[in-house]
């Protein structure tokens, strides 16, 4: 990380729980998560999407489990990922009867790597007390970490007229907005010191707070790690579609990530109709990556164009190099350490065009508009070529990769 600018932010003191073999919290780096939207008893669309998640660089995917036959297809899942050489963990997402089907089924428990409840939704009345104890029995019983999902869609509704009744008591109550955000926060805290009580260890807890207002969120988190150390979860829930959802969820999440909160994050993206979930992955790196928290892929620079660049070409070749870089870097992450640093420039004219492509790894400045039509080419800060013709992509990519296999060394097999 030290190849990244920018000052990082100090992560806030949490406990260390693991997930399998990830570690979450603590000093661990912040991990990305994903969730599939397949019908979970289809074993085979399941499996596929799950695989998609993890090799899009998804460290942990969730999954609905909701029905008996659901539950009986985790093994199965879990079983044709291990065929496929994928060994993401897996969590289950239980809501109203998660009890029944982790009983019913011990090997979905077994096969699963992490449990995530909802209090709002465990039970109602009497029953929400046994029905929880009995998740929590179970997560024991197992060694699985849990996390507790609070939603404000599903908030618990006794916690919340308690909540309320002790606010009219005050001498000055909060508004509705400081409730919602007071409820929530209580009922991460109420339900985590329950799951203790009833033996499962701290730092086997993970905490979440999720809402769809980004103001409402910032204001959530920043209570909860105030008052707790449990590793937290981030997320904006019903982010929306495309460039909204995009930039709702990077809005909230920046904020909270540069004030040191947060130990796992996921962009819930609505995806277009039949569009790539992996696209939720790629926002979550592209948002650790751009604040200097991770290294994912290598980052393109690109000149948004003015009147200098009328022609497309520019434009062109930067999706061109970027698509290139994100089909490679599955192949590059198993062979060559580092290569995630890697910055990449494609500039459309001689107004900033040499300068930024000096700053990166390699940088073309292509001719705008009245321009020589030729485009130098830099290598860590020097030029080296100067590209001209009709196959200027081709000739990029084969500099990229040439740079890839000079400057980053085999990564050596155990």
């Amino acid at each position: 990380m030290s190849e990244m600018h920018g000052v990082l932010p100090a992560r806030r003191a949490s406990r260390l729980a693991m997930v399998a073999k990830v570690g979450v919290g603590g000093t661990a780096p912040i991990v990305i998560q994903s969730m599939t939207n397949t019908d979970t008893e289809d074993v085979f669309a399941t499996s596929m999407q799950v695989a998609q998640l993890a090799r899009a660089g998804s460290e942990l995917v969730r999954i609905t489990v909701n029905t008996r036959e659901a539950a009986a297809a985790v093994p199965k899942i879990r079983e044709r990922l291990a065929q496929m050489n994928v060994d993401v963990p897996l969590i289950g997402d239980f809501h109203f009867n998660g009890h029944k089907l982790l009983a019913e089924h011990p090997a979905c428990a077994e096969a699963l790597a992490k449990l995530r409840i909802n209090p709002g939704n465990v039970g109602k009345g009497a029953k929400r007390d046994e029905q929880f104890a009995q998740l929590i029995e179970i997560a024991c019983r197992f060694d699985k970490p849990i996390r507790i999902g609070v939603n404000w869609g599903s908030l618990d509704q006794s916690l919340l007229a308690r909540i309320m009744d002790e606010n009219a008591k005050r001498p000055e109550p909060k508004d509705a907005t400081e409730i919602m955000r007071e409820a929530m926060v209580t009922s991460a805290l109420e339900s985590a010191a329950r799951a203790e009580q009833l033996g499962l260890a701290g730092d086997h807890i993970v905490l979440s707070c999720k809402v769809s207002g980004v103001q409402d969120l910032i204001a959530i988190y920043r209570e909860l790690a105030a008052r707790c150390d449990y590793p937290l979860h981030l997320g904006l829930t019903e982010a929306g579609m495309g460039s909204k959802g995009i930039v709702a969820s990077t809005a909230a999440l920046s904020v909270l990530l540069q004030e040191g909160i947060g130990d796992t994050i996921r962009v819930s993206l609505t995806p277009e109709p039949n569009g790539d979930r992996t696209r939720e992955v790629i926002v979550a790196q592209e948002i650790l990556q751009t604040m200097g928290l991770r290294a994912f892929t290598p980052l393109v620079a690109a000149c948004p164009g003015c009147g200098r660049t009328t022609s497309t070409v520019f434009q062109e070749l930067a999706q061109d190099i970027q698509d290139h870089v994100r089909a490679r870097m599955p192949e590059w992450r198993l062979a060559r350490v580092g290569v995630e640093n890697m910055t990449l420039a494609v500039m459309g004219c001689v107004v900033n065009g040499p300068g930024e492509s000096k700053h990166a790894s390699i940088g073309i400045s292509l001719p705008g508009t009245g321009e020589a039509p030729v485009a130098p080419v830099y290598v860590d800060g020097e030029r080296v070529i100067t590209l001209r013709g009709a196959n200027i992509a081709a000739e990029f990519r084969q500099i990229v990769d040439d740079y890839v296999k000079k400057t980053y060394p085999e990564r050596q097999s155990h």
